[in-house]
């Protein structure tokens, strides 16, 4: 069955669940450093002495200017944060090095999402912190006290939280699509639950859907939900097109690394001062999740890991890693979270507790449907997209033309050769501001333009069944594991490739080098 993509998929966990009722309360998260926009052209503004260049320019992305006092800025915001997490802090230099490179992969970011047209709304923001709230069971003002208490001020949290929602919504349009799981690999996923005595999919505590429609009684709410791992990194990044000369050097660093940590130096400070991970000044912390989301890769390194302990060097496409077990959960010692709390769109729901598999039939209503996307760019506006398709839709009612032939011209979905057609939708597959204009129309008729994280869609409705969907659930669920296996390696040489491809000029990595030759 052909499938569109436009799958319900979460926020990364770090900044979402900050201080927010932690089952794991050993794992530590923060939010990115507020910082102080700076654009070129700006006033330089003067750094300490010692510190100071001509110009007061940090680094340059692309035609973007990071300045010196925004790095000092973030400098001591960042050094605030680690001692509220009890975390050392690297030295003076080492500090700066490591916000400034933060610095510069969020610009990288910024820009990437100016480029694709993608922005985050306040009305967006709060939408997003009341569904968080509503999975916390605490109300708005409970929530600000307790990210005001973990040291972060509610503007920093807004401003991370926006952020993060724009750079989810970057991974949907340009990652989430080259995902593939093919029948043949759920297949294998099953036979293996099943050999580890797992009793399938049901081991792994998934909920079963609740839409509206559904007849049958939800299943009852057990305490024993899935394994769930806390990790930690220390990376050690390799840019695309590194020489084996360089390879081998960045080899012996993570070899160093490794033996500072295995010495007995603490490993989020090893991190903090030294990965090149998105997490390094949290400590390297990656957060806790179901055991069975976290990559093969990593599984295979920590699966006779103890907690508290650490990895050998696990080499990716992305560089070298030294993954610590925070803490390792068994199913039944303790429900946790699973980390972010937050659905990757608008209007984020309420998590469902975890329930036991379906047992006998499962009846759902499924919607056949079609629909015509119009993605949005720096050359394609909002406003352009819903009048190409309100044009689009008035040829299709006034003008009786075919909505699946204009699919294949104008559609920017990999749906458009087949006429736009999603084939047979279960309820929950896809995001929710489709999912409700979806069912808000009868057989035959076509929606206003919609907005969803991936652009503006015409939506067609072809037909409705009831279907039992008992079988179909477990090979539901073990896509959706799978494919959260591959989600994050494959966003993080995502995020690679744009910083590889930038224009980054780091001065103060310059003046380094240049001090390092002349001591």
């Amino acid at each position: 069955m052909m499938r569109s993509p436009l799958p319900l998929h979460r926020l990364s966990r770090h900044v979402l669940i900050m201080a927010l009722c932690a089952a794991m309360p050993a794992v530590h998260a923060a939010e990115p450093v507020k910082r102080t926009p700076a654009r070129a052209g700006q006033p330089a503004t003067q750094a300490p002495a010692g510190d100071q260049f001509v110009d007061g320019i940090a680094a340059i992305v692309n035609k973007d200017v990071i300045t010196l006092r925004e790095v000092n800025v973030a400098t001591a915001e960042a050094r605030r944060e680690l001692a509220s997490q009890k975390i050392q802090a690297p030295n003076d230099r080492d500090l700066q090095r490591q916000v400034l490179q933060r610095l510069i992969m969020d610009r990288v970011q910024q820009q990437e999402a100016a480029r694709m047209n993608i922005k985050v709304t306040d009305e967006q923001v709060d939408q997003a912190i009341n569904g968080i709230a509503q999975r916390n069971r605490i109300t708005i003002a409970t929530m600000q006290a307790e990210i005001k208490k973990s040291g972060t001020t509610w503007e920093a949290y807004r401003d991370g939280l926006r952020k993060e929602l724009q750079l989810d919504r970057m991974r949907q349009r340009a990652v989430d699509s080259t995902i593939v799981i093919s029948d043949a690999e759920v297949d294998a996923f099953l036979k293996e639950q099943q050999r580890q005595g797992g009793g399938g999919m049901s081991a792994l505590g998934q909920s079963a859907p609740a839409p509206a429609q559904q007849q049958a009684a939800p299943a009852a709410p057990v305490q024993s939900g899935p394994a769930m791992l806390a990790l930690a990194q220390i990376l050690v990044r390799v840019p695309e097109g590194t020489s084996g000369d360089q390879l081998t050097a960045l080899r012996k660093k993570a070899e160093g690394l490794l033996a500072r940590v295995k010495a007995g130096d603490d490993f989020a400070a090893v991190a903090a001062a030294s990965s090149d991970g998105p997490e390094a000044l949290q400590g390297g912390v990656m957060g806790a999740r179901a055991a069975d989301g976290w990559p093969d890769l990593f599984l295979q390194a920590v699966a006779n890991v103890a907690p508290g302990q650490t990895s050998g060097i696990i080499q990716s496409g992305n560089g070298f890693h030294i993954l610590k077990v925070l803490d390792r959960r068994s199913p039944g010692a303790q429900q946790a979270q699973r980390g972010g709390a937050a659905p990757a769109q608008p209007a984020p729901q309420p998590e469902q507790q975890a329930t036991r598999a379906p047992q006998g039939p499962m009846q759902v209503t499924q919607t056949h449907a079609r629909h015509i996307l119009i993605k949005t760019s720096t050359v394609m506006s909002d406003t352009q997209a819903r009048q190409r398709l309100e044009q689009l839709r008035q040829r299709i009612t006034a003008g009786g033309e075919n909505m699946a032939e204009l699919a294949r011209q104008y559609s920017n979905d990999g749906t458009a050769p087949q006429g736009g057609d999603l084939g047979w939708l279960n309820p929950g597959e896809t995001v929710p501001a489709f999912e409700q204009a979806m069912n808000a129309l009868q057989p035959g008729q076509i929606s206003q333009p919609i907005q969803s994280p991936f652009g503006w869609h015409l939506i067609q409705v072809i037909e409705r069944r009831e279907q039992d969907i008992a079988d179909e659930y477990q090979r539901m669920q073990a896509r959706q594991v799978l494919f959260e296996r591959r989600a994050q390696p494959a966003m993080e040489d995502w995020l690679s490739q744009l910083r590889d491809r930038a224009f980054i000029d780091n001065r103060l990595e310059r003046q380094d080098a240049i001090n390092a030759n002349n001591s």
